[in-house]
């Protein structure tokens, strides 16, 4: 998405005669690419349309042009045995006796409060109380970043909501309230997967683009005012300007070695998740009418299961169920060696213990595909690290945009944005 909206907004600039794509995929996309399940078009991890950015939400929209829906978010959290609604601080009621009474009796007394948050663990103590952070904040965020959240800075708390006291209350009462408003309606392809707006936004290319696939860089160097890249089978090509989407670590490699070594240690230092996505076909499920189902527990391999039902009829088979179901991991770590039979075992029976499908559920098939790169980890020396890199990077006149190319946890929509602005700043530029 960096790469293609970076090359939309560079396009209607006059001085610029020549935009090149250069996609090491058979396709362009990266993440927001979807790949075909037996004739459906499934994401890598479900990316819903939402922002609290108007512009960039109405730019995403209206590129889809017909190719759209609306629809309302029906999201769970599953909590012994239980279906609490999401976010968890919306429906306290939910809980059990015991645990929503802990809940509120520290959020109302809480210790914590006044304290300055040095990390995310104590940013759910000081916002939420030790009882919420306990039941599902620090064990599903553990799960999720494979990183103990003690040691996580405090970056992303931008995109957790602080909620209003009352709320809470009203929640604890039985009186249901909704948290991330910008997320309560989303927008969705009505064919094609997340992939249908790259694909939309290249429909908008003008002649000044030309994406080529199959086309990995394998070296940069500057050489005499010009970059120059080197692709596969030794070809190099110069050009004037160049903007990296690719993850930083892999464009310090490129570089050869050819940078300060405070720099190649920084970026070495980098920290980041992968990800796995199984599409599991089955005769029914317990999910009902609702999408997503998060899951803290701990003995569950996945952090999350979606039905691809509630995204429409074109994202599933007829009288079946479409789930999708995501488990993090690290290369060479257990999860990443698990066999695939082990990984089918251990996903069928965490499926049947938090009763999403039926103990007897027909599974029709199972299909896997894991992707390096996904998540931002946001360390507690990730700020100082990125900041290293993206000087030593500006200063070289290699401009970074995207999630990995700038190392931040961004959304499609904040992406885009971030394209939008530097697409500004290298007008000025030049």
């Amino acid at each position: 998405m960096s790469g293609i909206s970076i090359a939309y907004f560079l396009q209607n600039v006059a001085k610029i005669k020549r935009i090149e794509i250069l996609e090491r995929e058979g396709e362009p996309g990266g993440l927001c690419r979807s790949f075909n399940v037996r004739g459906i078009n499934c994401d890598i991890g479900p990316h819903v349309i939402f922002s609290k950015d108007d512009e960039m939400l109405d730019l995403m929209i209206s590129v889809l042009g017909e190719n759209v829906c609306r629809i309302k978010r029906s999201n769970k959290i599953y909590y012994k045995g239980r279906f609490i609604k999401y976010p968890l601080e919306n429906d306290l009621s939910a809980l059990p006796e015991e645990e929503r009474n802990f809940c509120v009796k520290t959020f109302l007394n809480n210790p914590y409060a006044n304290i300055e948050a040095k990390n995310l663990w104590q940013y759910f103590l000081k916002t939420f109380g030790e009882g919420m952070t306990d039941i599902y904040f620090r064990p599903y965020n553990n799960k999720i970043w494979k990183y103990d959240v003690s040691l996580m800075d405090t970056q992303m708390i931008d995109r957790i909501p602080n909620p209003p006291k009352t709320d809470i209350m009203k929640s604890v009462s039985g009186i249901s309230t909704e948290g991330y408003l910008h997320q309560l309606y989303f927008f969705y392809p009505r064919q094609g997967g997340i992939h249908a707006l790259i694909k939309a936004f290249q429909a908008r290319f003008g002649d000044k683009i030309r994406v080529i696939v199959d086309s990995e860089v394998l070296a940069l160097r500057r050489l005499e005012g010009l970059w120059r890249v080197t692709k596969g089978k030794g070809v190099s090509e110069d050009y004037d300007l160049v903007i990296s989407t690719i993850p930083i670590p892999s464009l310090v490699r490129l570089c050869n070695g050819d940078m300060p070594s405070d720099v190649i240690q920084a970026a070495s230092h980098l920290k980041y998740n992968s990800i796995m996505i199984t599409v599991v076909g089955v005769d029914e499920d317990y999910i009902g009418d609702h999408f997503a189902v998060l899951v803290p527990d701990e003995d569950i391999i996945f952090h999350r299961v979606s039905k691809l039902n509630f995204l429409g009829e074109a994202y599933h088979h007829p009288a079946t169920s479409l789930l999708m179901v995501e488990i993090t991991y690290r290369k060479n770590d257990p999860v990443d060696k698990m066999s695939a039979a082990d990984l089918r075992e251990k996903i069928i029976v965490g499926l049947k213990k938090v009763n999403l499908i039926g103990k007897t559920a027909r599974i029709h098939f199972m299909e896997t595909k894991k992707f390096e790169y996904a998540y931002i980890i946001y360390d507690l020396n990730h700020k100082r690290n990125v900041d290293l890199v993206r000087k030593y990077f500006y200063d070289q006149g290699v401009h970074l945009c995207g999630r990995f190319g700038e190392f931040e946890y961004l959304n499609m929509d904040s992406v885009i944005r971030h394209a939008k602005v530097l697409s500004r700043d290298i007008e000025k530029r030049i």
